[in-house]
């Protein structure tokens, strides 16, 4: 029983055969929520098992671009070079939105970030620390985000 509502429950179902998710919420549109915000996981579970290729999260990679797109605006003459600064500062903003929207110092942390990446430690995020209990600033290995998600949002 869940609440006052009888369930049946089955088992011994070979796995992935099927599979029942109960939502229950106080109003409708709690329930609506509950409903997309599964689809929304579902989706991403599917893309994952397609596509199982992952870049490193929490800015590090957009800081690795923004790095490579600024070494190459050094070397290219012109007004191009302008608009290849201009991209890379773009670049450096994400890191910048991910601290704030977390509440955090963003100044502070993207400082930290791309002292990071300037010493070589390409592999550095924004981020939780290995324990997910506190927010550490700087992680190792700044969490993983799906290659094709990544490039489905920036299309």
């Amino acid at each position: 029983m869940i609440g006052e509502d009888k369930l049946i429950h089955f088992s011994g179902v070979a796995m992935g055969e099927a599979c029942t998710i109960v939502l229950r919420g106080a109003t409708q549109q709690i329930l609506d929520e509950a409903e997309r915000s599964l689809h929304d996981a579902l989706c991403v579970l599917a893309q994952t098992v397609k596509d199982t290729r992952t870049v490193y999260g929490g800015g590090c990679s957009e800081m690795l671009m923004a790095n490579a797109v600024t070494e190459l605006a050094i070397r290219t003459p012109g007004k191009e070079s302008v608009a290849m600064e201009s991209f890379a500062k773009a670049l450096r903003m994400i890191p910048t939105i991910i601290a704030d929207n977390a509440g955090y110092d963003s100044a502070d942390l993207v400082a930290q970030l791309r002292a990071a990446h300037s010493e070589g430690k390409s592999t550095y995020g924004l981020g939780k620390g290995f324990d997910n209990a506190s927010f550490t600033g700087l992680l190792f290995v700044g969490g993983f985000n799906l290659l094709s998600l990544v490039t489905s949002v920036s299309h």
